[in-house]
């Protein structure tokens, strides 16, 4: 069963058909309890970083889990499911995260360079994730590097260490848009939107 947390600040149903097409046995979190019956995780969110926080903490499920990913369950995150993971945002100041990848959440800083001058923020629509061939992540697997997917964004996440990066994108600058460490994988872009390269990182996570 793979839970979906609702804290009213994703694009739920959305997520949830895409999971469903994907073939995936799907309920949506709200409570604690809820969350214990549940054997996978997805996390997806289009809020503030720090309102996140507050609200998943109201809800009583931040603790819960963070909890079940540092236990193993397998987890799935997306746009701010990525950044929530990480020690600390400077969106809006500076706000603490889950803690559960080394390094921080930063705004897009294009400057004037030449390169940058078509360039707005946020990054919205579609753009490409390329990754290294000898990078075996299973949630890429059956996708080829290069393909493009949908962004929407003012920030992104920086690790302390590179080797949790599953997969880049250039931007003005090139910015990590997935990780990948153990049974967390999360993206930048919106697998739900993503279309056929979507779907498949879906049936991916379904198939674990």
């Amino acid at each position: 069963m793979i839970g979906i947390i609702d804290y009213g600040m994703g694009n739920i149903r959305s997520v949830h058909r895409a999971l469903q097409r994907a073939g995936g046995d799907t309920r949506l979190v709200t409570t604690p309890s809820q969350l214990a019956r549940v054997d996978k995780i997805v996390l997806p969110g289009v809020a503030a970083f720090e309102d996140a926080m507050v609200q998943l903490k109201s809800q009583g499920l931040l603790d819960p889990i963070t909890q079940a990913i540092r236990q193993g369950t397998p987890y799935l995150g997306f746009c701010l499911g990525l950044q929530l993971l990480f020690d600390v945002s400077q969106e809006n100041g500076e706000h603490r995260g889950m803690g559960l990848i080394s390094g921080k959440v930063v705004r897009f800083d294009l400057g004037d360079r030449a390169s940058a001058r078509a360039l707005r923020v946020p990054h919205m629509g579609w753009n490409r994730i390329e990754w290294d061939k000898d990078k075996s992540c299973p949630m890429l697997d059956r996708i080829e590097s290069g393909r493009y997917v949908y962004f929407a964004h003012s920030y992104y996440v920086v690790p302390l260490n590179e080797e949790v990066v599953a997969a880049t994108t250039e931007y003005g600058h090139r910015f990590a848009s997935a990780v990948w460490k153990d049974n967390i994988f999360a993206t930048q872009f919106h697998p739900e939107k993503s279309q056929a390269v979507g779907l498949t990182l879906l049936e991916n996570f379904v198939n674990l």
